[in-house]
């Protein structure tokens, strides 16, 4: 576990840094994204991810990699958003948006902590277009919920599924940065 706390940290280093130079250019001008418009950004994220795994191939020189740092940047976006409410102007200073981003981060790693314990890091024996492919799940889950106006029955609302989005990319970043792809 020592380990994986180390390399999720790494990678989630790599995360924090995109997101902390996209605020010094743009600010946090995605203050004004609904959390629908955030989840479409991360379907279009995931799907470009399974179409390069599907197809083999890019046209457009960014590849896997920095769509895996998108998810995560978009997913904690999201929770942002969720505890905020969307905004019509930019009202955050990029010092408040990177305290925000640790602390949903930190909040991504204490539940990968914790389903680490109850499934003995089994996602290590998984495949990342496996990961793809249940981000892609939770996506249209969440689109659901959006749907329902958040209103669910007996499954977990939209921040849990941002949660495990964000999981998900960050075990494809460990798997693709480490090398520890097993097909």
């Amino acid at each position: 576990m020592d380990a994986t706390n180390q390399q999720f940290d790494e990678v989630a280093g790599l995360c924090r840094e995109i997101f902390s130079k996209k605020l010094t250019d743009y600010g946090a001008s995605w203050r004004i994204l609904r959390p629908e418009s955030v989840t479409d950004q991360i379907f279009i994220k995931a799907n470009r991810i399974r179409s390069l795994e599907v197809k083999g191939e890019s046209r457009v020189e960014e590849g896997i990699f920095p769509e895996f740092i998108g998810i995560v940047n978009y997913g904690i976006i999201g929770l942002i958003q969720l505890q905020l409410g969307y905004a019509d102007t930019i009202d955050v200073s990029a010092e408040g948006a990177l305290a925000l981003y640790d602390g949903f981060l930190q909040q991504a790693k204490e539940l990968m902590g914790a389903k680490n314990h109850d499934y003995d890091e089994a996602w290590r024996s998984m495949r990342v277009s496996s990961y793809t492919d249940l981000i892609l799940m939770k996506i249209y889950r969440t689109k659901e919920i959006e749907s329902n106006q958040g209103q669910t029955l007996i499954s977990e609302g939209v921040d849990a599924n941002y949660l495990d989005m964000i999981n998900y990319a960050l075990f494809g970043l460990i798997k693709l940065h480490f090398g520890e792809e097993q097909e």
